[in-house]
């Protein structure tokens, strides 16, 4: 059982920082006993830490030291760039069988919290779609909801050049309909990742996107891929 979280340190997010200035094993391999104290070891306590507020709170996401982390190694079969290591640390907490996650991301400048429906399937944009287009008041409703809109500003993503086919250019909710994701994130401090209130805030978090959350399961339910 990992550790009781107590914070990330800055001394961790120096770590990243200097892996990012010297992504190569000749760096790394000497210093992966200090990766996994400082950034993996703190990231599964976190994730416990999670799991026990998303049980308390009935927040309909999961958080699982063993999966939820990212693996610190990349994937560069199909990739120009070789780098062997990602230069962040970063942590997904999916839906019970699927659907819309939550997602904690850790990178010198660059930290946030955020979820959603990120590259879904083309099904599942279509019924997103259908969605907008016969319940626009209610798909409104829940992004303008003032907690959610309070704590992440608006649901956002990339967007298709053109609607799509058999939508109007004109389109009252044209800037939903070309979402390629459905996604939102809030951008948090040095300060609150390195406090052992980071539990707190994130699960603050969550329970505020709960009625963006509900609409997103409307359209990628549980067994359905994220």
């Amino acid at each position: 059982m990992p550790a009781r979280f107590e914070g990330f340190s800055p001394d961790a997010i120096a770590f990243l920082a200097e892996l990012a200035a010297n992504n190569d094993r000749a760096w790394f391999t000497p210093r992966k006993a200090e990766y996994e104290r400082l950034l993996k070891r703190p990231m599964e306590a976190l994730c416990v830490a999670l799991a026990e507020r998303f049980a308390a709170h009935g927040i309909a996401l999961t958080a699982d030291p063993a999966r939820s982390p990212f693996r610190i190694y990349r994937d560069t079969r199909f990739s120009r760039d070789k780098s062997p290591y990602k230069t962040a640390a970063s942590a997904r907490f999916p839906a019970p069988g699927g659907g819309p996650s939550g997602y904690f991301h850790l990178e010198p400048g660059e930290i946030y919290a955020g979820g959603g429906l990120y590259r879904p399937d083309p099904s599942v944009l279509v019924t997103w779609r259908a969605l907008v287009a016969s319940e626009p008041a209610a798909v409104r409703a829940a992004i303008a909801d003032p907690v959610f809109v309070a704590a992440f500003g608006e649901l956002h993503g990339d967007r298709f050049k053109r609607m799509p086919a058999g939508s109007a250019k004109d389109h009252p909710d044209a800037d939903l309909l070309v979402l390629k994701d459905l996604i939102f994130a809030r951008r948090l401090a040095d300060d609150d990742v390195l406090s052992p209130s980071l539990p707190d805030i994130l699960t603050d978090l969550y329970a505020a996107a709960a009625p963006v959350m509900a609409l997103l399961r409307r359209v990628a339910p549980p067994a359905t891929r994220s």
